[in-house]
């Protein structure tokens, strides 16, 4: 006996309805996305990243698509939409720009039973897909009458609110507290990873480092415990042993800890030591990677540590030790010699003798390099000279804590580039704009 025809579409949606809501897990299930273009870019990713088996039906498809196709993360089937391809699927995805093929397919997928979401015409379209975002555990999803961009703004109004900590989102306590190690990056708050802040919102206890982004902890709920871990070269400091005591004592007290550092928990940061002082006591931990100031900073002042045709590698180096104490374990005669860019930190006390060195031991003299103090801060400045010279100059410019050191051929590219923009903000503000960001330099 020969089964009865699927039953037709059903009548259009009723635009004054609102939308029954609900979160597809599709790990494993098919789905069939039609058009390779720039709005099947956009979707495609998220499919994939929730699980599910993407099938893409498309004469052609972007690069970023056919990356991911490349990669075996989805299937292409190279043609036309024929009539029963989304047989066995369990969402359709229309995203041709030809209004006539997505209301045949999308027809095709009623027939069947099959939700589909179509990319030109929110109101004839079976499904929404709403404004998502993915802030940890939460996952925000807004719908706005078929009105994508307001659903966009309100989207992001939330996540932002979650991110930064200014929206509770009641995260799950377990019996045992856990600390994270985070990573602040290079001085500017707005430097700080997404990831970062938002685990900085939700802590109990923050133990902040002086190079930390502290303008952040002013933000903090009134409850928040803050415990300063301050390292001052020459003044008073928290010894490393007490830190680590702190970070251990809190957690178990069922505490969720942050541990918040300036630049990388891991450059320099001596956060592997406190990773290990948590897990020798039996506490959960996590680390933050952060913005390092090595970087970070000469970026800021438009220095490149890497550059096409001048520098292919770079080294950092920490200088919290002369060259000839008995804790140095810089090879400073390799360094003196080796080609790439030089990044120095914590070396302003010990740069007068780092560069005696340096020279002594076959560095040219005259090669440039500059120190950069409070990089990505509205205090930053950009103190330029040679190498033979720079120690002279950071006196007369009463150099402090904390800079970065940088000697190479990029510091004479990138100083080029920087001034020439320098000079068109200038001259920008000049004609009644704002005033030009980052300092010139001395």
């Amino acid at each position: 006996m020969t089964p009865p025809d699927p039953p037709g579409p059903p009548d259009p949606p009723n635009p004054g309805l609102p939308p029954y809501l609900l979160g597809l897990r599709l790990a494993g299930r098919r789905v069939v996305v039609v058009g390779g273009g720039r709005v099947a870019t956009r979707r495609v990713p998220a499919l994939v990243a929730a699980g599910a088996e993407v099938e893409l039906v498309s004469t052609s498809a972007t690069a970023a698509l056919d990356h991911l196709v490349a990669a075996g993360r989805i299937r292409w089937t190279r043609r036309r939409y024929e009539v029963g391809d989304c047989a066995g699927a369990w969402l359709v995805h229309v995203c041709t720009n030809d209004h006539a093929t997505n209301a045949a397919i999308a027809a095709d997928a009623d027939r069947r039973h099959i939700w589909c979401v179509r990319a030109d015409d929110g109101q004839a379209s079976a499904a929404w897909t709403p404004a998502s975002g993915q802030v940890g555990s939460v996952t925000v999803g807004v719908h706005a009458g078929g009105d994508p961009r307001r659903a966009a703004a309100l989207r992001d109004a939330v996540v932002d609110r979650l991110r930064d900590g200014s929206l509770a989102a009641g995260h799950r306590r377990r019996q045992r507290g856990r600390v994270a190690l985070v990573g602040g990056g290079p001085g500017d708050p707005e430097l700080i990873t997404v990831r970062g802040r938002r685990l900085l919102g939700e802590a109990d206890v923050v133990v902040a480092d002086r190079l930390g982004p502290s303008t952040l902890l002013d933000e903090l709920a009134p409850q928040v415990e803050i415990v300063d871990a301050a390292k001052i070269p020459g003044g008073r400091q928290l010894a490393q042993a007490a830190i680590n005591e702190i970070l251990v004592r809190e957690a178990k007290a069922g505490r969720y800890v942050v541990r918040l550092k300036g630049g990388d928990p891991f450059v320099y940061g001596r956060g592997l030591e406190e990773a290990q002082a948590c897990l020798d006591a039996g506490i959960e931990v996590e680390v933050v990677p952060g913005v390092t100031s090595a970087v970070a900073v000469p970026g800021a002042a438009w220095i490149p540590v890497t550059h096409r045709g001048v520098a292919q590698e770079f080294t950092v180096v920490s200088g919290h030790v002369p060259p000839g104490d008995p804790l140095s374990t810089v090879d400073w005669a390799g360094l003196a010699r080796w080609p790439g860019t030089l990044v120095l930190l914590m070396a302003v006390e010990t740069w007068p003798t780092i560069a005696v060195t340096l020279v002594g031991c076959g560095r040219d003299p005259e090669q440039p390099a500059v120190c950069v103090q409070d990089g990505t801060t509205p205090a930053a400045r950009v103190v330029r000279s040679t190498v033979g010279d720079l120690a002279g100059a950071m006196a007369e410019a009463g150099v402090r804590p904390p800079a970065v050191i940088v000697l190479g051929e990029v510091v004479r590219s990138g100083l080029a580039v920087a001034d020439a923009a320098y000079a068109l903000a200038a001259d920008y503000h000049h004609r009644g704009g704002p005033a030009p960001a980052g300092p010139a330099g001395a």
